[in-house]
């Protein structure tokens, strides 16, 4: 199996997703900010938790690390995997606590749910995922979510849930997917979702 690049920026659930890389295949995974690890991936996860701005201004931080992953996915076309706040990252902005840009590799802005009665915010626990379209690292399941705010408008969506109204649980365009789930924390959906991901060749 290629080497896979699990991006450290001080914001992700980085012991989890490792483990659950491992038990999904992965024989070579580096938790890493070093932007030359970065470019060497053969394939690169980027994890996150928190708000939106804490995220981007940690990836931002670490001089050449935007960078490296600018020109190793987008360049390159090495196979990217964003989860929760690392999917809403890939956003145009984000709008927790303020407007803050993102990474804008993907049309959409992350917004707070609306508040509803008898919705509960975040929205917490388990929930369907329905695949908008065929991709080879996406399929119809159950996966555990945790978070308050949606990639809303996306440009590329490929499969939705439901909080109250649909919200993107997937984004996909060419060699970059994102999702708002949880893989590490959804059992054997979320293990099956990163043994995809870990055999995609886009």
């Amino acid at each position: 199996m290629s080497a896979t690049a699990l991006i450290d920026y001080g914001a992700g659930n980085l012991r989890s997703v490792h483990n659950a890389l491992v038990a999904a295949g992965a024989d070579d995974v580096a938790v890493t900010a070093d932007p030359d690890v970065v470019g060497q991936a053969d394939r690169i996860v980027l994890p996150g938790v928190g708000a939106f701005a804490a995220c981007m201004n940690g990836l931002a931080a670490i001089p050449g690390l935007i960078e490296a992953m600018e020109q190793r996915v987008r360049g390159e076309g090495a196979p990217f995997l964003g989860i929760c706040v690392g999917m809403q990252l890939l956003a145009d902005a984000g709008e927790e606590h303020g407007r803050h840009e993102g990474l804008g590799w993907i049309g959409g802005t992350v917004r707070a749910f609306t508040p509803a009665p008898g919705l509960r915010i975040p929205h917490m626990g388990w929930n369907d995922v329905v695949p908008s379209f065929a991709h080879p690292v996406l399929a119809a399941g159950e996966a555990y979510y945790l978070h308050g705010y949606h990639f809303a408008d996306a440009a590329h969506v490929a499969a939705t849930s439901s909080h109250g109204d649909p919200f993107t649980a997937a984004v996909a365009k060419d060699n970059i997917v994102g999702v708002q789930f949880h893989p590490e924390k959804s059992q054997a959906y979320g293990l099956a979702t990163l043994e995809r991901f870990l055999a995609w060749r886009p």
